[in-house]
């Protein structure tokens, strides 16, 4: 079978801009109730796209991690790219692909830091594991071999055993939204599609062709 020949017809459900929540945050939060209920592999798995300062797009797999009115919130490693990228140019992207329910959410916003206590609470929320590594790590930094983590690991261990802070350079961003597209696969590539814009304090709702 050649690429060209790999297809698949949606028909699973359909997205009528009628039928939608008046506001984008809790039609986000219906549809991530059905797909945890659908029990997918990863369901807070999301693709993140910012731009460099050649302007060219750069993009990996991140982990939502909260959603409320006041946006959709991920951590990472403050000296990453991705930090230096959304430091430069705080416009970025969100994609959920949910290929089980045969759906996908687009969100366009504006990323800037959480507060301290919101990035503290959460990293002790975490696995030690995950913590330590968190020390460990020099994110997006060229190293000699997995070797060099493996020390800086037992090191960081060694230094602070159970007991582990949040290093100051690791902590939460929250991505603000400006527009929200739910898309609904349907029969012959014909997809519904339904934007909602900011406008000021509410939301203006358009369907978009597939």
């Amino acid at each position: 079978m050649s690429i060209a020949d790999i297809r698949k017809d949606y028909q699973l459900k359909s997205l009528s801009e009628f039928e939608v929540n008046d506001n984008p945050f809790s039609q986000f939060s219906s549809w991530w109730d059905e797909a945890v209920q659908s029990e997918i592999v990863e369901v807070n798995a999301m693709t993140l796209s910012t731009i460099t300062k050649e302007g060219r797009p750069s993009s990996r797999i991140v982990l939502l991690k909260g959603f409320d009115s006041k946006g959709f919130v991920f951590f990472s490693n403050y000296n990453s790219s991705k930090a230096q990228q959304i430091s430069s140019n705080s416009h970025v992207s969100l994609l959920f692909f949910w290929k089980e329910l045969e759906r996908q959410i687009r969100i366009d916003g504006v990323c800037s830091k959480v507060s301290a206590e919101e990035s503290d609470a959460y990293f002790h929320s975490r696995p030690i594991g995950s913590r330590l590594g968190a020390w460990a790590s020099p994110q997006s930094e060229k190293i000699k071999d997995r070797e060099v983590l493996v020390q800086r690991l037992a090191s960081v261990t060694q230094e602070f055993g159970l007991d582990v802070p949040r290093p100051p350079h690791w902590g939460g961003y929250r991505v603000v939204p400006t527009r929200i597209e739910f898309w609904q696969g349907r029969s012959n590539r014909l997809h519904d599609r339904i934007l909602y814009e900011e406008q000021g304090l509410s939301w203006q709702i358009s369907r978009l062709a597939p």
